[in-house]
């Protein structure tokens, strides 16, 4: 599959990368690097295609409940590979997501919720807007009495630079709804997910 940058600018962007090359001190014409400006091209161009996504049309494939279900649907554990937006460094994880449908309300499968996390984890991000985001998504597009987003990664831009911290994880949770209004709601939710707040 070729992706296509969604402005056109490749040209623009290929000469930069050839810039940035430059001003690490390498040559951009040497033998290995020739081919990296259209590399890196496509490398974000696959990386950012959530751009081109719309959860609206991930979410509207749905099917009728029967008999009807009122309890926590969830995909736990999704993986997901993201680009931090501060440092263009990639961040990687699991999401976890949930949400319980009024009752009566057509569901979607499980892969459309593993979808979405990819929608929005493929774009520049930060962790906390990246599991605001998947729940919004669930709330707008969903006839949901709570929905619920737990994401734990680590960070490259944290291991690799700065601190130098390694092995370390960040854990972000939006909950709305049942979830943050109803404890025993919240308490086997959180079971599901095997402890993880």
């Amino acid at each position: 599959m070729t992706l296509i940058a969604p402005n056109g600018n490749a040209p623009i962007a290929a000469q930069a990368i050839r810039e940035l090359l430059t001003y690490l001190g390498e040559d951009p014409d040497r033998d290995g690097l020739q081919e990296t400006p259209r590399r890196v091209l496509g490398a974000f161009t696959e990386l950012t295609a959530g751009y081109l996504l719309d959860p609206a049309d991930v979410l509207a494939v749905q099917f009728e409940q029967e008999p009807a279900y009122e309890g926590i649907v969830a995909a736990i554990d999704v993986p997901f590979t993201s680009t931090c937006e501060h440092h263009l460094m990639p961040f990687t994880g699991t999401a976890s997501v949930a949400y319980i449908p009024e009752v009566g309300a057509p569901l979607v499968g499980l892969s459309k919720l593993a979808r979405l996390v990819d929608i929005y984890a493929l774009r520049l991000q930060i962790q906390e807007r990246l599991t605001a985001q998947v729940v919004n998504a669930l709330v707008t597009h969903l006839r949901t009495r709570g929905a619920a987003c737990v994401i734990r990664a680590e960070h490259t831009c944290m291991a690799h630079r700065g601190v130098k911290k390694t092995a370390s994880a960040m854990v972000t949770s939006e909950l709305r709804g049942r979830f943050l209004d109803d404890a025993r709601a919240r308490e086997e939710l959180f079971a599901l997910l095997g402890g993880q707040r």
